[in-house]
């Protein structure tokens, strides 16, 4: 432990949230204990309460770096694209790259998330991790918008509405792909990606201009 003590606080608690994740994807949250936590990371028990208060804030601190990963995956597939239904399918290829690496969070992160931050309870990085949310669902706000201004997405949209139900959508499609992967291939003849190729397409359509119609024409 000598040479531990020299690392800095970052290095250990980088440490400790790791083995934390791979408990929590093989275990689940709540069979998991610091007693686990610690022991795969090879810290005592004592010393894990130095860099975490509780499970609680490791968790935290896992589904805010995990929110992270997803607002750049889509920051980056919307600043690479240039056209409506580009930026649409690249922000789709993001969110399926995020359920691949961080299937664990994926599933969080579209859980309920507190926003009483009034609370003496709330943790930082439950604020930070809301705070992330609503840039991402400003970068949504902003594709809509630039899709209804171009005249490829219909006029007619409701734009908190619609980014809500864009996410449930998305997400239902995205998990239902990733629990039902032998089923869909075995029963539709499809691929994993076709299936999901075969939703995301049937969703633009929905908010597309002159494809999925136009409700206030």
């Amino acid at each position: 432990m000598g040479r531990r003590k020299k690392e800095p606080r970052s290095v250990h608690r980088e440490t400790i949230a790791a083995a934390a994740s791979t408990l929590f994807m093989k275990k689940g949250i709540a069979a998991t204990s610091m007693d686990d936590i610690a022991k795969t990371a090879g810290y005592s028990k004592a010393t894990l309460y130095v860099y975490f208060e509780n499970k609680e804030e490791i968790v935290g601190i896992l589904v805010l770096e995990s929110m992270k990963k997803l607002y750049g995956y889509i920051d980056s597939a919307l600043a690479r694209q240039d056209t409506t239904k580009a930026r649409y399918d690249a922000i789709c290829g993001g969110l399926v790259r995020y359920q691949e690496e961080f299937p664990f969070y994926f599933k969080m992160v579209l859980d309920k998330i507190n926003i009483d931050f009034e609370k003496q309870d709330c943790l930082p990085e439950e604020k930070e991790t809301y705070r992330i949310g609503e840039e991402i669902n400003e970068k949504i706000k902003e594709f809509l918008i630039s899709g209804m201004e171009k005249g490829d997405l219909r006029d007619d949209l409701d734009i908190m509405p619609v980014i809500f139900n864009f996410w449930g959508m998305l997400s239902g499609i995205i998990q239902l792909a990733a629990n039902k992967e032998e089923y869909i291939k075995s029963a539709m003849g499809l691929s994993k990606m076709q299936f999901l190729e075969c939703g995301f397409d049937m969703l633009y359509c929905s908010i597309a201009k002159g494809i999925g119609g136009n409700r206030g024409a």
